[in-house]
């Protein structure tokens, strides 16, 4: 496992975003993890989640694209403390662009985007924060590739949940891929996680015990990909 993923793993358990226990998803499944980006709020968790995401777009899909697109809300700022990232860590200036879930009628900066204009030719990368059903794809595709003759490079979440996605046999990545034509990515899988936390201390305390490891299986029967 690349050092930058061990890292991003203690980063999201350190950060309390990534949380161990129980809760309902907005799918209805009953998850013994849930993965919240929203909770990155301080100006120093921003950063190093920049650099994590910048990291694993140069590692997976190099430095040939021009635009990072984050569907609102949350892929705003996950597309802006990326884009700062790869201009510090690469020295190469790439643009965000973010979809307004309203449209704008007046000013300047009237439409339907946030930020970066697409242009014809634009090389994009998708960031989000995590993938479980596809729906927001489905959603902001179209408009990026309504807006201008783009390409879509690769979609970039923190986390690969790894298991099935609306069509109940394939992960959510796999199924966004098969759909829309492009690569799917993930800074780190579940597996990876495991891999990670299970029966090994973090900060004096082991996260993933017998006990927790027991559950995620048992929610992998249920949920993952066959």
């Amino acid at each position: 496992m690349e050092s930058y993923k061990k890292e991003f793993i203690e980063f999201m358990v350190g950060s309390d975003v990534l949380k161990f226990g129980e809760f309902t998803l907005k799918s209805g499944r009953k998850s013994p993890f849930f993965m919240n980006a929203g909770g990155y709020v301080t100006g120093s968790q921003l950063k190093k989640l920049g650099e994590y995401y910048a990291k694993a777009i140069h590692s997976t899909y190099g430095d040939d694209f021009d635009v990072l697109f984050g569907p609102a809300y949350k892929g705003i700022p996950l597309g802006v403390v990326t884009a700062i990232a790869y201009s510090e860590l690469y020295g190469k200036e790439v643009r965000y662009c973010s979809d307004r879930k309203e449209e704008k009628d007046h000013g300047a900066d009237k439409g339907s985007f946030l930020g970066s204009k697409l242009k014809d030719g634009d090389r994009v990368i998708m960031i989000e924060d995590v993938t479980t059903s596809g729906k927001s794809m489905e959603e902001t595709v179209p408009k990026v590739r309504g807006a201008a003759d783009v390409t879509i490079i690769g979609l970039m979440v923190s986390l690969d949940r790894m298991e099935v996605g609306k069509g109940g046999q394939k992960c959510a990545l796999d199924e966004v891929k098969d759909l829309y034509g492009f690569d799917t990515a993930a800074i780190v899988t579940m597996d990876e996680v495991i891999e990670c936390l299970y029966n090994k201390e973090y900060k004096g305390k082991v996260i993933i015990d017998d006990t927790l490891k027991a559950a995620i299986d048992t929610y992998y029967e249920t949920y993952g990909v066959k």
